[in-house]
């Protein structure tokens, strides 16, 4: 299935179609974003694990760039924990604070909260980028304007993410789902590894998803395999194009374990 089936599509990248803005509060960098039907785990009504994770790797990103620039931050780790069950609608607000600025490594954390109730923590890790090319614009900024959401399918049809056979989902690699890094978005690799491990436990959610980036998905497809046991699942990301290399590992808990 291609995804480049309009001019209007070929020009958007996925993220923007999520509506999700920021802005510099102090030295904390807000997050404001909008549920619609498409942001939800099929047959649930529940908002996706998955883009909490990609908005959380978004603001925990931008506050990385701020100390890293002109050079590429690239994530290291992300794990995203729910409190309670994601609702179907609503306004979220997302607040990340810098945790550490180190050498190397660079640590920050995001609160979730939908309508004012408390949803969900994450954090991340980010280090440069080992290419000394890869540099961002200098016109790059952290804030970005809040729009309505304009996904107009499922987000996993959206970015022809399928599940193939039970525990194995598969993303393609197109320009729509690229980081700046030239590689498949942090955070879109997470809705792969949550299809995957759903796709074992039909009509439930993820109450934690953490994922270890091991290197980056060049080539793609990123194929996704994974077990669920005792509501407890494990995913492994491997760039198939690319010698079928791992490219990140990824720990999850269903709601309907109990979690």
């Amino acid at each position: 299935m291609s995804v480049e089936s309009t001019p209007a599509q070929r020009r958007r990248h996925v993220l923007t179609e999520l509506g999700f803005g920021t802005e510099r509060v102090g030295d904390d960098l807000h997050g404001h974003g909008r549920i619609t039907e498409h942001m939800l785990v099929p047959g649930t009504g529940h908002l996706r694990t998955s883009i909490l994770a990609v908005w959380a790797d978004t603001i925990a990103g931008l506050l990385a760039s701020l100390v890293m620039h002109p050079r590429i931050p690239v994530t290291l780790e992300l794990d995203v924990n729910l409190y309670r069950p994601a609702p179907a609608r609503g306004q979220v607000h997302a607040i990340g604070k810098t945790v550490k600025v180190g050498r190397s490594v660079f640590v920050a954390e995001v609160e979730f909260a939908v309508d004012g109730e408390p949803l969900a923590v994450a954090g991340a890790s980010f280090m440069v980028a080992p290419d000394p090319e890869l540099q961002l614009r200098r016109a790059f900024t952290v804030e970005l304007p809040t729009t309505e959401p304009q996904l107009t399918a499922p987000l996993a049809e959206r970015t022809a993410c399928e599940r193939v056979a039970p525990g194995v989902a598969t993303l393609p690699r197109t320009k729509e789902v690229l980081n700046a890094a030239g590689s498949v978005n942090g955070g879109l690799i997470a809705l792969v590894a949550e299809e995957a491990v759903l796709s074992l436990a039909p009509g439930d959610s993820l109450c934690m998803l953490g994922l270890r980036y091991l290197q980056p998905a060049k080539v793609g497809p990123v194929t996704a395999a994974a077990t669920l046991r005792g509501g407890v699942g494990r995913a492994e990301m491997r760039d198939t194009g690319n010698g079928n290399r791992l490219a990140t590992v990824a720990t999850a808990r269903t709601f309907g374990a109990g979690g």
